[in-house]
């Protein structure tokens, strides 16, 4: 009866598997060919491959940003609450990979013949301005926060030294 339990276990994990990596592959199959439709039409837009890339550049970031805020932040509400932090997490997510793969599925295909895998014209210009602006304004966004943080450590400083300074700032041992 337990080797009877263990092939079904074992022939469910299989199958369980079979079927993941044929998700995997669907989903990954239809991101590529959505990338493949919209990136002729983004770099075909005014400003060419420069722009596009650009501007997917910023949304990189700007999604770090939202991921990296919504992240440090403790969803405890009710359950409505969790599902909406959650879906702002997931769409912080999607932001900040969706624009790398998309300009990734751009490129020519490394063992592939078909013209489906051909490079399209304008992707590399873009995917340059990508990452220069990704750089550019993650290190600007960084700066920024970084600066913030310091300028809130300084007035939590003063803070604490006037408290202290008023004897409030004293533990319950040291005033007695």
């Amino acid at each position: 009866m337990g080797g009877l339990r263990g092939a079904l276990g074992l022939a469910g994990v299989m199958l369980g598997l079979v079927v993941g990596v044929g998700v995997i592959l669907l989903v990954l199959g239809l991101g590529k060919r959505f990338a493949r439709e919209t990136v002729p039409t983004l770099v075909g837009l005014p400003g060419g491959g420069w722009l596009a890339g650009g501007g997917l550049g910023v949304v990189t970031v700007l999604g770090a940003v939202g991921w990296l805020r919504s992240a440090s932040r403790v969803s405890d509400g009710t359950r409505w609450a969790r599902g909406l932090h959650a879906a702002g997490t997931a769409v912080s997510c999607a932001a900040v990979f969706g624009p790398f793969f998309l300009l990734l599925s751009g490129l020519p295909g490394r063992n592939c013949r078909a013209d489906s895998c051909a490079y399209i014209p304008g992707t590399g210009s873009a995917f340059l301005a990508y990452a220069v602006s990704a750089g550019v304004v993650g290190c600007f966004s960084w700066r920024w926060s970084s600066a913030r943080a310091e300028a809130r450590a300084v007035r939590e400083r003063e803070r604490v030294r006037r408290l202290r300074k008023k004897g409030k700032g004293k533990s319950r041992a040291a005033r007695d």
